[in-house]
């Protein structure tokens, strides 16, 4: 079997999967499901002090789509939509300081840890809490800067607020560096237009890792109603988003070799792989348990497991940002890449005409005798291959 331990901000995870601070860790019941279902850690539903987020969590509401924009109906497709509205933990944060200790006692001795979010209405809040968070024993703590849903509340101004500005992330950070002397994690938010910025700004603030990322404020709508679902916008996110989060996982990666914990896309195995492969230590996970139930923590460990056994890898960390050492640094820079050109398969070849319909280069034309023909417009962009059902398209280097 492979050793599936990973090091994260010094501290030793028995594997690379978490749980995020979500509903299915908003209880020391829950947390223990977490745990009892293999997962490495988890992190608790944000603890705070503003009563507008703990109230709204009281109202919480969720859509969840599939590729139609319609309600799965237990039909849980792989790239559903999460669209929902629910704050952060319904108790006040001081209510939590015996129920840390219970859930931090019970993950040590199944070789886990509990991670505590924090979020707070002002700078003496925040340092309040994340003091409270290490006096009852959390190895470390996420500073949720990235959460979706106070940019909506009148009265929080903190979440997604504070992480689209480097300086006002970098304050809280400093903040809550001077309050603690355990590791912080700052939660990033997709909706800053630069997350690499932000995360070297806390990283240059004290923070020893960032988590990528939280998710979107969206609107969706219900065409059959003509209304918006669960009456307005909310936070979104789901599987479909991974591509996006892997960008800022690869980048923050490759410029700043920051400790990351990748979140926002995860469904399986596949994509904590993929997760890995960009540079992410360890991911969360978070809105398919939600669907699936703790006992989906099992399957992704096992499936990452057997990923590495069958490839030939014997851990971890031999993919840790594999995929991220072989990308191209810029666009530029694959263009000194030698070129290349389609060729066909005759015998594979079934004249089904996608690549023609397909090809905007005049690369490949059906001609009167209803035979496929290649010119030299061809830039190897690959596009026929993607449509090809038969596999009949390869590629020859230019010479």
């Amino acid at each position: 079997m492979a050793n599936l331990k990973v090091n994260f901000c010094g501290i030793e995870f028995k594997n690379p999967v978490i749980v995020s601070s979500i509903e299915p860790t908003n209880s020391v019941d829950n947390l223990k499901k977490c745990i009892d279902a293999g997962a490495a850690g988890a992190i608790v539903k944000t603890l705070s002090d503003v009563p507008s987020m703990s109230a709204l969590t009281q109202h919480s509401r969720y859509a969840i789509l599939n590729e139609e924009g319609r309600i799965i109906k237990g039909k849980v497709p792989r790239h559903f939509t999460f669209y929902s509205r629910s704050g952060y933990a319904k108790e006040d944060y001081r209510e939590w300081a015996d129920w840390l200790k219970e859930i931090q006692s019970y993950a040590q001795k199944n070789g886990a840890h509990i991670i505590t979010s924090v979020g707070a209405g002002s700078m003496e809040s925040w340092q309040a809490i994340s003091r409270m968070v290490q006096d009852c024993g959390a190895p470390m703590l996420e500073l949720n800067l990235g959460c979706p849903h106070p940019t909506q509340m009148g009265e929080a101004k903190g979440g997604a607020l504070i992480c689209q500005d480097p300086q006002a992330s970098a304050e809280v950070v400093a903040a809550v560096k001077a309050a603690v002397d355990i590791p912080i994690i700052v939660k990033l938010s997709p909706m800053a237009a630069n997350l690499t910025v932000i995360a070297e700004s806390v990283q240059q603030a004290g923070a020893s890792a960032v988590t990528v990322n939280s998710r979107f404020t969206g609107f969706c709508v219900d065409i059959m109603t003509g209304k918006p679902y669960i009456g307005g916008p909310a936070g979104v996110g789901g599987p479909w988003v991974k591509p996006i989060t892997l960008r800022w996982v690869h980048d923050i990666h490759s410029k700043l070799g920051m400790a990351i914990a990748g979140s926002n896309g995860i469904y399986d195995w596949r994509d904590a792989i993929e997760f890995i492969m960009s540079g992410a230590n360890i991911m969360q996970v978070g809105s398919v348990l939600m669907l699936k139930g703790h006992a989906w923590l099992g399957k992704i460990i096992e499936g990452i497991d057997q990923f590495l056994d069958e490839q030939g890898y014997a851990d971890v960390t031999a993919i840790h940002g594999l995929a991220s050492r072989q990308a191209a640094a810029s666009y530029e820079q694959s263009f000194g890449e030698k070129g290349k050109h389609a060729v066909i398969d005759p015998e594979k070849c079934t004249l089904c005409w996608n690549c023609v319909r397909s090809c905007f280069y005049g690369a490949m034309a059906k001609s009167k005798e209803q035979v496929l023909t290649l010119t030299e417009n061809c830039i190897g962009c690959e596009l026929c291959y993607n449509v090809c059902p038969f596999d009949a398209v390869g590629f020859e280097t230019n010479p």
